[in-house]
């Protein structure tokens, strides 16, 4: 008697349950990455590293107030009001130990920020010195769109996605400018950024420009010289490559052509960055996936741009070059929107087992599908093609790797493209760049030696049609894996939805700090102040700068900015959400953080709109704060830097002597002229060497909110 199961006689596969499996409910999300539980670590920007204790009641003036208690050294406690919560932030520092816990009274934090600020600054104004210096440098000023830029948009065969439009439209109003561009964007595999790059190259194209596309591999230059081609061939435009599978011969030819004009766009490897490299009229250089090029070309290529246009497109991108471009050093276009009926990637962890691999191999071919199997070792990369035959016999196998004969590994690639594999078994030159709508499973075999940014890049290979798809990430046990490689494949996982590459790389930044950007010290600042702090240290250092060594490079912006960046707020009103109202302590706690950090009266409509939905209708004092909110706002404008509503009376103190210019404005004539049209109610005096404006008979927050406008209107 022979027995069998249905799967083998009807030869259906099983998909054997991961062991661990992740899923959404489990995973940390953004919001609760930054909602605080007792006992975290903290950094208050004013006074240092503290604990998190909770929330809790305080009296004030009578009347019962809610605020956060942190716990210093020794012991030591501070009740931060919840119109101070934009100022603590968790801490997140290297991975290791609990930080040192700060002390209050002493001089200690203070000291350690100003020695970080004035290292950051030192940093920060090379950054600035560069970005000034490309302003200052004269560029070409591209004219506007002709009809056959028109024609060559309209021929897109898909509807843009609105970021995709936004970025398009940035990325052209910046090549009309009269300054050198230098512009990334960041846009997650698959999510058009190809597309943005040839509308920019045929822009300039159309002014008798030159552009070079700079791309990191020989695969890549081969697909993009296709898709540009493609695009751009029944426009009055040359395209041309090279790349190492080209002879000796006919790269001489291409660069003749290029020196003379004869070509419009070059494509091609880091090649382009060699000294025989000559256009006759460059008016734009588009460089692809910049973290994937050595020192030496990055050098170049910052030789190579000084006058020219620039435009990099990245899916995950380096530290770094993230950190730049969040401080503005260079101008940034994120792609976060998918194009339609697109699907989010499964990613899931495996440990090697034949059984598994033949399954998920199978499953694809079963739905007429293709799969990348990615095997980082080129001297054994043969026996792993055969063990995928074994198992799975029916199944036409290609290899590629990089070490490859020129010609072989295209006519490989052209095969797979064409379908006539149905597996390819490849090293990682397969992550940047190839679109192979049909393959929709990769599996790739010792996951953990990738760097973040491969993983994502290789899984974006798949998934770039409307098909569901899936990326198997092959690891020892996790248990064997170090305290990195293990976060990293938990990030992969966490963050598999569409979109995520820029969260990706924002994790990365957290995993590996933001390169060498302040030298080998600069992870030991994170570590001592945490990643938030050292960022607003950061941001205050840059805005330092603008406002003093650069003020004329960025006269326009401090223009538009407000007299006063913060405003505290104290009151002895009772502000605050009411347990009966929300019982959940660290969901009035999340609200209290967001309300704190609302930026615009759209947001905080929304806020309220929201909170009425979810909860029912607002009791007043909620309302009250959430108009607490909107004083902030009109207290900035105003020029306070702290504002006082007790006992009946609203008092705001000015910014200090240093800020000279808020007292030559219109903003500080009109508070003198509010003091001097009603002398009854309003005083202004000095205390402690700061100017004081007393209003009295205030009873609320809406009578406060009325008296600051007419102050302002007067």
């Amino acid at each position: 008697m022979a027995v069998f199961t249905d799967h083998q006689i009807f030869d259906r596969f099983h998909r054997s349950k991961a062991k661990e499996k992740f899923s959404k409910t489990k995973a940390l999300t953004l919001k609760e990455l930054k909602t605080l539980q007792p006992g975290d670590f903290v950094t208050h920007i004013d006074y240092g590293i503290g604990r998190f204790v909770g929330l809790q009641k305080v009296e004030n003036g009578g009347r019962m107030q809610e605020a956060v208690r942190l716990v210093f050294r020794d012991d030591d406690s501070l009740f931060v009001s919840i119109h101070g919560l934009h100022k603590i932030s968790k801490y997140s520092g290297k991975e290791g130990g609990p930080p040192a816990l700060s002390k209050l009274g002493t001089g200690e934090w203070e000291a350690k920020k100003s020695k970080v600020s004035k290292k950051v600054k030192d940093i920060a104004k090379e950054l600035i010195s560069l970005y000034a210096k490309r302003k200052a440098s004269p560029g070409f000023a591209f004219s506007p769109d002709s009809y056959l830029q028109a024609e060559l948009e309209s021929s897109f065969i898909y509807e843009d996605t609105p970021d995709q439009a936004k970025a398009t439209a940035d990325t052209k109003a910046d090549m009309e400018k009269p300054h050198p561009m230098d512009r990334l964007v960041c846009g997650d595999v698959g999510f058009g950024k190809t597309e943005v790059a040839i509308r920019a190259a045929f822009k300039a194209v159309a002014d008798s420009r030159q552009v070079a596309v700079l791309v990191p591999t020989t695969i890549l230059a081969m697909q993009h010289y296709k898709t540009f081609k493609e695009r751009l061939g029944k426009l009055p435009c040359t395209v041309d490559y090279i790349n190492r599978f080209k002879s000796d011969k006919e790269i001489k030819e291409t660069l003749a052509k290029v020196a003379d004009g004869r070509v419009d766009i070059l494509i091609g490897t880091h090649r382009l960055a060699g000294k025989d490299v000559v256009f006759k009229k460059m008016g734009l250089m588009i460089v692809d996936e910049e973290q994937k090029f050595g020192v030496k070309t990055k050098e170049r290529l910052k030789e190579m741009r000084v006058n020219v246009d620039c435009l990099t497109l990245t899916a995950t991108p380096i530290p770094r070059t993230l950190q730049f471009s969040l401080m503005g050093a260079r101008d940034l276009s994120i792609i976060a929107t998918p194009p339609p009926n697109r699907q989010p990637v499964t990613t899931e962890l495996r440990v090697f087992e034949e059984t598994f691999v033949r399954d998920a191999v199978r499953a694809e071919l079963k739905r007429g599908g293709q799969v990348y199997f990615v095997h980082n070792r080129v001297g054994d990369i043969e026996s792993m093609a055969n063990t995928i035959l074994r198992l799975v016999p029916d199944a036409r196998i290609g290899i590629a790797h990089g070490q490859m004969d020129g010609g072989k590994l295209e006519n490989v690639m052209l095969k797979f493209i064409e379908g006539e594999f149905d597996v390819l078994v490849s090293t990682n030159i397969i992550e940047s760049g190839l679109d192979i709508p049909n393959a929709n499973t990769i599996i790739i075999n010792r996951a953990h030696m990738f760097g973040l940014s491969d993983l994502h890049q290789m899984r974006g290979r798949v998934g770039r049609s409307n098909r569901k798809a899936y990326c198997f990430l092959v690891t020892p046990p996790i248990s064997l894996l170090t305290a990195d490689a293990r976060k990293r494949m938990q990030t992969l996982e966490e963050f598999s939805e569409l979109g995520d590459g820029f969260r990706v790389a924002m994790r990365d930044l957290d995993i590996r700090g933001a390169g060498d950007m302040l030298g080998s010290e600069q992870s030991g600042f994170i570590t001592d102040m945490g990643f938030d702090a050292y960022h607003k240290i950061l941001d205050e250092a840059i805005q330092d700068l603008k406002e003093t060594e650069f003020k004329e490079l960025f006269k326009d912006e401090l223009d538009k900015k407000a007299l006063v960046q913060e405003c505290v707020i104290e009151t002895d009103y009772e502000l605050m959400i009411p347990d009966k109202y929300i019982s959940n302590i660290s969901e009035r706690l999340e609200l209290y953080n967001r309300l704190d950090n609302i930026k615009n009266e759209i947001e905080l409509e929304a806020y309220q709109l929201a909170l009425a939905d979810r909860f029912g209708p607002l009791p007043a004092n909620v309302l009250d704060l959430i108009k607490t909110v909107r004083l902030r706002w009109l207290a900035e404008k105003a020029g306070f830097e702290k504002l006082a509503l007790k006992d009946g009376s609203l008092r705001g103190t000015f910014t200090g002597e240093e800020n000279k210019s808020y007292f030559e404005s219109d903003t500080f004539g009109a508070v003198l002229r509010y003091a001097q049209n009603h002398p009854k109610t309003a005083r202004l005096k000095e205390q402690t060497k700061k100017l004081v404006l007393n209003i009295s008979d205030v009873k609320n927050v809406k009578q406060a909110i009325t008296v600051l406008e007419k102050v302002l209107a007067s």
